[in-house]
């Protein structure tokens, strides 16, 4: 199987989510290239769309390691690597700092992207969580960290391919993992598209507007 591209990848995703007949979902896309296809899910399931921004914490001194990551959300979710924290001796207060400056960058990214609008409420919520493909799995599991955090009812991930290794590996984290294909070999992400052309802030704008404007009375 090759998807068309992202979007024909998020109605073919939206067909297999409609089976698990979920009560008013939120469908949360990983940008930027989780937006094109959490807005067919969406569009499909009659869901709002909206962004889960992830952004690591890069250790002090060595930018490259990652300390943790954190998301946007009220309250913010993070998460720690405390065997890094532990090895290189950062400080509350060191990551205090780093904490404050990746908000302060989600917080400007949201602006441009989502203007006047906030993350919504999660807690209680079913979220249907949405990328074009997971290569680690790095970025979905500090994601749906920070939604157990936040109190989410159910959290399912969408994406159209991942290696299998990896969804067995967030299983636990999640109440349902819905992916598409799950080749042995993955390769690159890209390789499963016929076009897998980069996902541009216009296009991310574009798409958040329209459901944004299909959302209000």
């Amino acid at each position: 199987m090759v998807f068309r591209d992202r979007r024909d990848a998020g109605r073919q995703l939206a067909v297999r989510l409609h089976a698990l007949d979920l009560p008013q979902p939120l469908v949360l896309a990983l940008p930027r290239g989780g937006v094109p296809v959490g807005y067919e899910v969406a569009q499909a399931l009659g869901a709002p769309l909206d962004l889960l921004m992830v952004r690591k914490l890069p250790a002090p001194g060595f930018p490259e390691l990652a300390l943790g990551a954190v998301t946007d959300g009220n309250p913010p979710g993070r998460v720690i690597n405390e065997d890094v924290r532990h090895e290189l001796g950062v400080s509350d207060a060191e990551i205090g700092r780093i904490l404050a400056g990746q908000l302060t960058e989600i917080a400007r990214r949201r602006a441009i992207y989502a203007p006047g609008h906030s993350l919504p409420i999660i807690r209680d919520r079913s979220v249907i969580l949405v990328d074009d493909g997971i290569a680690t799995g790095a970025t979905m599991r500090v994601a749906l960290q920070s939604l157990q955090a936040s109190g989410a009812r159910r959290r399912i991930i969408a994406v159209p391919v991942a290696p299998p290794e990896v969804v067995t590996a967030l299983e636990p984290l999640c109440d349902e993992a819905v992916v598409l294909m799950q080749p042995h070999v993955l390769g690159a992400v890209g390789r499963f598209y016929e076009d897998f052309t980069q996902t541009e802030d216009a296009e991310v704008i574009d798409l958040l507007r329209r459901t944004h404007r299909e959302a209000e009375p």
